[in-house]
């Protein structure tokens, strides 16, 4: 249902519990981006309010676990998964010349060390048929190509 391991689904129940001020298992939508925030996440208050909009647009309703879970899972997943022009933006700093490429080794050495490391495998699958004769890879290609699955 939720993607979530047995004991992580106890650990968050635990933490939305923590905001329970009634003790019916429900916490009041003023407090949603708390107990987000309690779960590692940093949604934008503009984002919690338009979740918060959708769930009741007169702001009335206490939500309960069940409910919490799904609004959980769709700002992780929102949150991990950044835009295409993230990534482009990101790449651009290795991109010495502002020619729109990044050395193969530069952008393999990225990928293996920092944020979510990928191995060295993963790494020669993404680059397969993206480096030219000079072992320079066009990162805005490159980034479509990986997000286009």
């Amino acid at each position: 249902m939720s993607g979530l391991s047995d004991d992580q689904l106890a650990e968050h129940r635990d933490a939305f519990t923590l905001f329970d001020k009634k003790g019916d298992g429900k916490i009041d939508l003023s407090q949603l981006g708390d107990v987000l925030r309690a779960l590692g996440q940093n949604p934008k208050s503009a984002e919690i309010k338009k979740i918060a909009q959708d769930v009741d647009p007169r702001g009335q309703k206490r939500l309960g676990f069940e409910d919490f879970l799904p609004i959980l899972n769709g700002v992780r997943k929102k949150s991990t998964q950044g835009t295409q022009e993230e990534f482009i933006e990101g790449l651009k700093v290795f991109d010495r010349d502002g020619n729109g490429t990044v050395s193969s080794v530069e952008l393999r050495h990225v990928l293996t060390s920092l944020g979510e490391k990928l191995t060295d495998e993963e790494v020669d699958q993404l680059l397969v048929g993206m480096e030219d004769a000079q072992g320079q890879v066009q990162y805005e290609e490159f980034v479509k190509t990986i997000m286009a699955g």
